[in-house]
This record gives structure tokens, sequence and C-alpha cells, in this order.
């Protein structure tokens, strides 16, 4: 997994062409554009043929691009596929992943097309079967990313909703372990009250003390306090320097560890002071791009 921020990743309706075109000026470092849950039934044609079209045609810029397509068991994912691939996608979000087999089936058929050879996979996890199958999952062909999809793992665990999320622990727990082990991207699921900065702030500050790599977002309101909080402060960035300045330092000395701040420095802390100098820098860049 490199370094590109994927702290706010935002979901777009594929069947609203004025949402589509409000995308490219806003501050979300990923799109999901969703051809699934935010489109209505009788919606299902025309969105794809709107959201491929726009696809092919339009500058998002440095955002990176998803698509949620419609499952394989509906009677929409095979055509969904098809008529989306023709825009050569960044990635293919696939909703209700139980197995690895479900995620080698989408590559089987992105395989036997010649035009989405670097189009990777990404899952939703939302169901039990996928909860417990995660670490297969995230090592499946050509995936890059997991989403948690928790408003359907909850109807499916009958949980309640609380504000420390509880109920969801093990699944979000047991789906970033898998994802860490496969070096591929986790983003934690969303926060439904979209006008409650409070809750929401609160939310994104579990996902990120959990470790998670950012949230998705239903509403462009919540992009600020996400891409605030899943990026690293002044105060962890002066840490950082200040930690490898110092190891440095004892190191030049024919010492194996540092003290900063009462704290020992080790090597391993080292590692974790340059990944949050790397994501600050890469957080810094995808700005500048964005304008």
């Amino acid at each position: 997994m490199d370094s590109r921020p994927f702290r706010s990743v935002l979901y777009i309706p594929g069947s609203k062409e004025r949402a589509l075109d409000k995308a490219r000026s806003l501050a979300a470092d990923a799109i999901i554009f969703d051809l699934e849950d935010a489109v209505a039934v009788e919606e299902k044609a025309n969105a794809r043929e709107l959201l491929a079209n726009t696809l092919a045609a339009a500058d998002y810029g440095p955002r990176a691009r998803l698509v949620r397509i419609n499952g394989f068991d509906t009677d929409w994912g095979a055509r969904d596929l098809d008529v989306i691939s023709l825009a050569r996608p960044e990635a293919i979000l696939l909703p209700k992943v139980n197995s690895a087999a479900d995620i080698q089936a989408l590559a089987d058929r992105l395989d036997a097309r010649g035009d989405t050879a670097n189009t990777t996979i990404w899952a939703m996890m939302e169901t039990p079967d996928g909860i417990q199958n995660a670490a297969s999952i995230a090592r499946a062909p050509r995936m890059a990313g997991f989403v948690m999809g928790t408003n359907d793992l909850a109807k499916e665990l009958n949980c309640r909703f609380r504000a420390d999320r509880l109920p969801m622990q093990f699944a979000l727990q047991t789906c970033l372990m898998a994802a860490r082990a496969a070096g591929i991207v986790a983003v934690d699921g969303v926060y439904n009250a979209f006008k409650d900065d409070d809750g929401l702030r609160a939310e994104c500050e579990q996902g990120r003390d959990l470790g998670f790599d950012g949230k998705t977002l239903i509403h462009p309101a919540q992009l600020d306090i996400a891409n605030a909080v899943f990026a690293p402060d002044e105060a962890a960035i002066d840490l950082a320097r200040r930690q490898i300045a110092a190891f440095d330092e004892a190191t030049a000395k024919g010492l194996g560890v540092a003290v900063v701040d009462g704290k020992i420095v080790e090597n391993l802390h080292i590692v974790t002071a340059r990944q949050v100098l790397n994501r600050a820098e890469a957080i810094a860049q995808l700005q500048k791009a964005m304008g």
C-alpha cells in the first residue's frame, strides 16, 4: 500500500448529472460513483450510461475514482460492468462480498476484457460471511481496498446503533487486520447523521485511532471534518521530525535508542514517524493538484 490519501471517500449517485459535475470540484480524496443503493430500480440503465459517458469525458483530477456496481446476482450487475468498463475505471467496488470467490469471479470478468488491465477491485465488507472471510478476500486477485458497509452489516447482525459502535468493533478490527496483512486500503463506514458535526468528528476519530485510512461519506458537508481528522496534525508532524532528528543523533553516537519528551524512541518509532511525514507530504501534493 502506498501513501496515497483516502481520508475522505464520498458517495455520488451515478444517476445525478448535477452531482457528478459538482464532484469535480469537491475536496474529496476519492469518489465512489454509485450504481447500487443510491440509484432507483427504474433509473439503473440510464445511470450506468450517464456515468460511463461522464467518466470517459470529465476530468476528476487526482481524486481516486471507484464505481460501485450492482451485484452479479441482480439483473443489473453484469451489464453495469460491461458499460462501465468502456470508461476504464480506476476501480470497481463490488457490493456484499461474501468470499474470495466473489472477487475471483469479478477478476475473471475483467481479465476477459482487453481494456481493464489496470482496473483494481475494492470490496464492500457488509455481510457476516464477508467479515469471517476477510483475510482471504483481502488477498484475492486485483484487490486494492476494503470499504466497511456498516449500515448493511448492522441490519444483518440485528444490532443497535451506538455512539461507541461496540457491536461493530469485531467486524471493524477483523477487516482492518486483514487489510493490513494484505497491504490494501481500508476505509470506515458512513456516518448517517450528516448534519451532526460533533458525532461525525467523534466517529472519524474512533476510526482513525483504530487505524483506518479514512471514512466513507454521504454528503459533501462531511468532507472537511474527515479530511482534518485523518490527516496528521501539526503536533504529530513536529513530533515525527523531532523523533527522527533525535534518533539520527543517537545513531551517530553509536546508540540504539533516543529519548524525546521523556519517552524512548527506537527504530520502530522512526518507521512510524517517516510514515507520518510521507502521509503529510502526500496530502499536501494532492491538495496542490486539486488547486
